[in-house]
């Protein structure tokens, strides 16, 4: 089992740190330039996950639902999946387009920043907004080969996109001096260029289990097919928990950047580069999460307990070890990582009062990562989503207590900053312990 953990976990972590990669090269990139480039990276980053992640259950439903319908030999659902995935993402992409003025506006009224830090972070939303297509039709992709066991084509995918996206954005900044605008429009070429080479990936895999299927691959008679409200309607009711629940994530993820913002232009800079050490960690955790859906969708379809138990246990385990790799890896080498973000030695020095952070985040993020994956695979939205609200509420609870203990003309920015990171620390170890709580009712009681 450990074999087909890792064969499934290790191209996703592959996958995974192109995406934390991407964004640190981003990040490099624009911290030479000034520490406005850096909040302005940060605010648009976060208005777009804002938005992408309320559209994750794209992926996240996508892989679940997959994996079950690979588990029980239904390859015509695996099909039907899909295609209802990747109608919705069309359509979502559409409407975001057609909507971007106001979702700026929306986005000045969150984030707090300097005149100069907004107007560039508006730049670089004007110009990505155009990726969405690419982007959440990627989500249904990566979903669906998630689902079928098969996590070493969204590896290329993915190796492909971030390196055009590095490449491009290196090129249009330092050699057209595009700015802000050049990050932008590399990623926008990225995602289209990955989302080109994700159909090619699609075309051949469908034609491989085209004989196990009994549908007709024309394009009205599958549409027809995939798409009637009695088909739609579970997709849409598992999915639904996971928008609501995602909507809560990229609340808490937003009331960060912008609380940052609040306290002051450093204060947002610095935690921007903190987060860069949450998001290197999450989205390695991520890879064994993802191997989580697979091989939990595929047993509760193949209706197998003990194969399930297993799988749990196992990633955990992993877990664990990663949790304790990691925590090394950012007590002695933090400040070398912070160095690889900026060279503004104002940033550097405010950012090492707040290093011991990082070494809190492993311990008590690791078991939210993996219960996510876990809980995705075997559809159980709802329990997701309970438990979100649970932490969600309990973070803003932390925040706006320590807010009450120590107002602003009696505390300073390292405490306002410090009890915004408390919350946060408690939102992530609060979502494992509850998730923890309800594996038994929600998971393995679902094949019993």
């Amino acid at each position: 089992m450990n074999k087909r953990i890792l064969s499934l976990a290790l191209p996703n972590i592959i996958t995974n740190i192109t995406v934390p990669l991407l964004g640190m090269v981003d990040m490099a990139i624009v911290g030479h330039l000034s520490a406005s480039h850096i909040g302005a990276i940060a605010i648009g980053t976060q208005i777009f996950n804002l938005i992408y992640w309320n559209f994750g259950f794209l992926r996240m439903g996508t892989s679940g639902f997959t994996a079950q319908a690979y588990g029980a030999h239904d390859f015509d659902e695996t099909v039907r999946i899909f295609v209802r995935a990747i109608s919705i993402a069309f359509s979502v992409a559409l409407l975001l387009i057609l909507l971007q003025w106001p979702i700026s506006r929306l986005s000045l009224v969150i984030f707090k920043g300097g005149p100069q830090v907004l107007q560039l972070a508006l730049t670089y939303f004007f110009v990505r907004i155009w990726a969405a297509p690419a982007t959440l039709g990627l989500y249904a992709v990566k979903g669906w080969f998630i689902g079928m066991q098969n996590s070493r084509l969204p590896m290329w995918i993915a190796i492909f996109l971030n390196c055009v996206n590095i490449a491009c954005s290196l090129v249009f900044v330092m050699v057209f001096h595009w700015d802000i605008r050049g990050v932008a429009l590399g990623t926008v070429i990225a995602q289209y260029s990955g989302f080109a080479v994700g159909l090619v990936f699609l075309y051949r895999e469908m034609k491989r289990i085209k004989s196990r299927t009994t549908l007709s691959f024309k394009f009205k008679p599958l549409i027809r097919e995939s798409l009637p409200w009695n088909k739609l309607k579970p997709f849409f009711k598992v999915n639904g928990d996971i928008f609501l629940r995602t909507v809560c994530l990229a609340t808490v993820f937003t009331f960060v950047t912008a609380a940052s913002s609040r306290i002051s232009p450093e204060v947002l800079a610095i935690d921007a580069l903190i987060m860069q050490f949450f998001t290197l960690f999450s989205y390695i955790m991520d890879g064994f999460a993802y191997a989580g859906e697979s091989l939990v969708g595929r047993y509760i379809g193949a209706r197998d307990s003990r194969s399930l138990r297993l799988t749990v246990k196992l990633l955990l385990r992993w877990g664990f070890i990663l949790t304790i790799l990691f925590t090394l890896i950012y007590a002695f080498g933090g400040e070398w990582i912070l160095r690889l973000f900026s060279d503004k030695p104002d940033i550097i020095n405010g950012a090492q009062q707040y290093l011991f952070w990082t070494l809190i985040i492993p311990v008590c993020g690791f078991a939210a990562f993996l219960f996510d994956g876990i809980f995705v695979g075997a559809t159980a939205s709802r329990t997701m989503l309970i438990c979100m609200l649970i932490a969600s509420a309990m973070f803003f609870a932390v925040y706006y207590l320590g807010k009450t203990i120590f107002p602003q003309h009696l505390a300073d920015t390292f405490v306002w900053n410090n009890i915004l990171w408390t919350a946060f620390i408690v939102y992530l170890a609060l979502r494992g312990v509850l998730q923890a709580l309800f594996l038994k009712k929600s998971i393995y009681n679902k094949i019993q």
